[in-house]
């Protein structure tokens, strides 16, 4: 697999189940608050380590929390985390409506000729035949040579999505893609519930109505309905943006990234789908920011996200309504807040947020899951290390931090290369100042007509993303000189035959299977409707 497949180049892993640790945990009892995803996911990933059912994990899930159920999307991670457990796609994704995701088209975010709309694609062992071919074209146009540099022409990714097909070759066909998926929020949630039970993990239908603080300052109890006591060594805070335990109790700052990215808040409805069923994610500019269409087996999740500095909810839903052509039907749509930043400490003594209490960066690469992911993961590898003090403390923050801050610059640059100018909103986003220095010079050296690649290998700068997707957004958008001032290219920066590309990848992708056919042969198992979950 080349190093363009994963958003971070050396993913923490956990123990696989049956891998025992024979040294005792460094903590018995953990209490994950909050269910959903999140806590569910958390909860798993715990009952998976090697000290199996010697680490006791109860999550503690309020029922008095509103069910949110938004369709959402994913990076590639999630296929490893069903993995790590042993669960089939064949029993997970029938439970949650989910379908296979090739990448992320993002459309009218550039005005630019010839770059009104770009293809983010998840990588594939193919694109060592088509990369280097890509990387030189760009770099030749970033020098003024008139040769194509679009990504969708170089990855066989979008060649799929472009025709509705999963990522799944035939067996005679040996490359495979490193894929996402979407899926019902509430019914992947509940299906991560019952694999919990079923892996050991206890549940507790209860409110939380106050967290008592030990002399020290650690957490030490929390009183639940009915003044039960829950006590436990160590504490999972899932409780969303409510932040109850990493927050609220123990007072731990949170790191605004309101002046890199001005959306604060969403709106999200449904729609039905008929017809073949896309295999990515869509992402259109709108007036005030960009609607979200993700196709579900049995339904269209879409959604806005938008700045409430800009427009007001009210006009935020008419226009989404009109975008869709659902101005006058009886569609019920959600308001939604967002709080985008992170909490300066994930781990803050013997408590771990995880989810929206750790932190938000808006859903534009569906990064919430994977941080989710990583973050337990981290964890559990500290936990089979059995070090939980200051200094592991310490490098956990540290790495989580910087994760968090090389995925706010990537979704900060889809906003300043826009070149819209039809509203404040995309003019201001344009005009944002409010740049890191590792994205300051990433973009510099870009708009100089150097080479990146240099800094995304030694770290310098876009840590976090690797040069695939780098590449494809710069050069997506079309941040190229202008085309006025193009030349002829030479005979070397010619070199590239793309008809010969175009024939690898069209009889490559005639391997692939149509995604609603292909699902449509996914045996549906049984599940459980009337079981609730609570995400937030």
């Amino acid at each position: 697999m080349p190093d363009t497949a994963a958003p971070f180049n050396e993913p923490v892993a956990a123990h696989r189940s049956g891998t025992r640790i024979e040294a005792d945990p460094p903590v018995r009892r953990i209490v994950v608050v909050g269910g959903g995803t999140a806590g569910w996911m958390t909860a798993l990933t715990l009952a998976n380590s090697g000290y199996g059912s010697r680490l006791e994990v109860t999550v503690i899930e309020s029922p008095q929390v509103a069910t949110i159920g938004v369709g959402e999307g994913s990076t590639p991670f999630l296929r490893r985390f069903f993995e790590d457990l042993g669960i089939e796609e064949a029993e997970w994704m029938p439970a949650c409506n989910a379908t296979y995701k090739n990448g992320i088209t993002f459309d009218k975010w550039s005005t630019r000729p010839g770059f009104e709309s770009y293809f983010h694609a998840f990588a594939s062992m193919l694109d060592n035949l088509t990369m280097t071919q890509f990387i030189n074209n760009v770099h030749s146009r970033l020098n003024h040579a008139d040769v194509h540099a679009h990504p969708d022409r170089f990855f066989i990714a979008s060649r799929l999505a472009r025709d509705c097909r999963a990522p799944k070759p035939a067996h005679s066909f040996p490359f495979d893609i490193w894929h996402g998926y979407h899926f019902d929020a509430t019914l992947l949630g509940a299906f991560l519930l019952r694999k919990a039970l079923e892996r050991g993990v206890r549940h507790v239908a209860r409110h939380v109505n106050e967290v008592i603080l030990k002399d020290n300052g650690d957490i030490g109890s929390l009183r639940l309905d009915g003044d039960e006591m829950l006590d436990a060594d160590f504490f999972i805070d899932c409780t969303g943006f409510a932040s109850m335990l990493i927050g609220k109790a123990l007072k731990t700052s949170f790191v605004p990234y309101a002046e890199n990215l001005f959306n604060n808040a969403a709106i999200a409805l449904a729609t039905p789908i008929d017809g073949p069923i896309m295999s990515q994610t869509v992402s259109t500019a709108l007036k005030n920011g960009w609607a979200w269409k993700i196709p579900l087996t049995n339904r269209y999740g879409n959604g806005y996200v938008y700045s409430t500095d800009y427009c007001s909810p009210e006009q935020a839903e008419t226009e989404l309504r009109a975008h869709l052509g659902v101005l006058d039907a009886d569609v019920p749509a959600r308001h939604l807040k967002m709080r985008v930043g992170r909490v300066a400490e994930s781990w803050n003594r013997n408590c771990l947020a995880v989810g929206l209490a750790q932190g938000f960066i808006e859903p534009l690469e569906a990064t919430t899951l994977l941080f989710v992911q990583r973050t337990a993961y981290m964890f559990v590898a500290a936990l089979e290390k059995g070090d939980l003090g200051a200094e592991a403390r310490a490098n956990f923050n540290q790495t989580i931090n910087v994760q968090f801050e090389g995925t706010r610059d990537y979704i900060v640059t889809h906003y300043k290369t826009n070149t819209r100018t039809d509203t404040d909103y995309w003019r201001a986003n344009a005009a944002n100042t409010h740049l890191s220095r590792p994205l300051q010079h990433l973009l510099t050296t870009w708009l100089a007509s150097k080479p990146i690649i240099p800094g995304l290998k030694k770290g310098v700068f876009g840590q976090g993303y690797p040069t695939m997707s780098w590449y494809s957004l710069l050069a997506g958008v079309g941040l190229f000189p202008d085309p006025q001032h193009m030349r002829p290219p030479t005979s070397e920066e010619a070199q590239h035959d793309l008809a010969q590309i175009d024939n690898l990848l069209e009889r490559s992708a005639m391997n692939y299977p149509d995604q609603r056919e292909l699902l449509q042969r996914i045996p549906l198992k049984s599940r459980e409707p009337s079981l609730q979950v609570y995400l937030w």
